[in-house]
């Protein structure tokens, strides 16, 4: 594991302890990496300097990725090193900003073949140099039919043959369903509403807040929990309170993977109302869509980007247009109202997450991508 910067945070989830502590975590400049770029610079200056000039070239029309790209280019050079001498036959970046120009430039100074998976914000954004990495790359890996056309619209139609969908999934051994009933189906407490990610505009919790406005206007109670942290998190607490709700919102903070499946267990429905946030971001397919229709609990999300191909509108959940509370609160005015619509939902979302939404059968179909044929049909 190569990563461009070590991210702060008081969470780690026991299964990611293993890839923390192989990790290769190095500072923005160091002698090890001076030496890396004096090796390259000496021993291959057109393959350096090439690689270089493009992200220059490719980034001109974008300050954030130009200044991001400059940034990282010391550490993508110093990985190349590293990674000839670790003996890499495939380098694979999550993301296709600046983690896939990192893996465009390694590929440029050690000719290792890479590939990437393309999720959400990370093609909304800025689309800067996403063809020239799409162009180089021996295979690309959008998680939604949505994120492929955007792809190929980016790139003209060409390289339609390297650019194949492979949902995220998520472990559908640990996000089971439920063995007792709700504490709201018990008649011990009123309907919960979980909402699960961070506290950032994109996510859209400011809207299901006014939803649970909405509903306590008409005299239905409602219980909120929102796990995560973020941003956002103290604009949210004021707008709880200032909409009467302080007592019903409940911030649970950043939770491990457990303490999720608790609230899940808990919870009634699942609601995730992403939007566009004002700086371009935008969700791909919510993976905490898939933990709550893994564990069979019914869901409400936006008809935003992928999320229509794992929430089949009706059948598998429920969809609201991004932004509109009342669509929202109508959602859930259903779903408090019909017990039996839940019970549906939460089988049919989860038969849906097993059969396209597996983590490990997914990984398993990325894994072999990862083959000389994937790279010869690329060259």
């Amino acid at each position: 594991v190569y990563p461009l910067r070590r991210e702060k945070t008081n969470v780690v989830h026991p299964e990611a302890v293993p890839f923390v502590e192989r990790a290769h975590f190095i500072p923005y400049i160091s002698k090890d990496i001076l030496q890396a770029h004096l090796h390259y610079a000496l021993r291959r200056p057109r393959a350096y300097f090439g690689a270089l000039g493009a992200l220059l070239r490719e980034n001109l029309g974008s300050r954030r990725y130009l200044i991001g790209a400059l940034g990282l280019f010391p550490k993508a050079v110093y990985f190349a090193q590293r990674m000839s001498e670790d003996g890499v036959s495939h380098i694979h970046a999550h993301f296709a900003s600046h983690p896939a120009a990192a893996a465009y430039v390694i590929h440029r100074l050690t000719g290792i073949p890479y590939s990437f998976t393309a999720h959400g914000s990370d093609l909304h954004r800025d689309r800067h140099m996403l063809a020239e990495k799409v162009a180089h790359a021996a295979l690309v890996v959008p998680i939604s039919n949505y994120n492929r056309e955007i792809i190929l619209q980016e790139c003209h139609g060409r390289f339609g043959d390297k650019v194949t969908v492979i949902h995220c999934g998520v472990d559908v051994s640990v996000f089971q369903p439920r063995t007792e009933p709700t504490p709201h189906e018990r008649g011990q407490a009123p309907f919960s509403i979980l909402c699960i990610g961070t506290l950032h505009e994109v996510k859209g919790q400011q809207y299901l807040i006014d939803a649970c406005r909405a509903l306590a206007e008409q005299g239905v109670t409602v219980a909120c929990h929102f796990a995560g942290d973020g941003p956002d998190e103290e604009a949210l607490t004021q707008r709880a309170a200032a909409a009467g709700l302080a007592a019903r919102m409940h911030f649970h903070g950043r939770l491990t993977r457990e303490q999720v499946v608790e609230l899940l267990h808990q919870a009634d429905v699942v609601v995730a109302p992403s939007v566009p946030s004002s700086d371009g971001r935008r969700e791909g397919i919510p993976v905490a869509l898939m933990e709550a229709m893994g564990a069979g609990v019914p869901v409400i999300g936006s008809d935003l980007s992928g999320i229509p191909e794992l929430i089949e509108d009706g059948v598998s959940g429920l969809l609201a247009p991004p932004g509109n509370v009342q669509a929202i609160a109508h959602a859930l005015y259903r779903l408090i109202q019909q017990p039996e619509l839940r019970h549906q939902f939460g089988q049919a979302g989860r038969q849906k997450v097993m059969q396209e939404f597996d983590l490990y059968k997914n990984a398993e179909i990325l894994a072999s991508c990862f083959t000389e044929d994937t790279y010869d049909a690329a060259a």
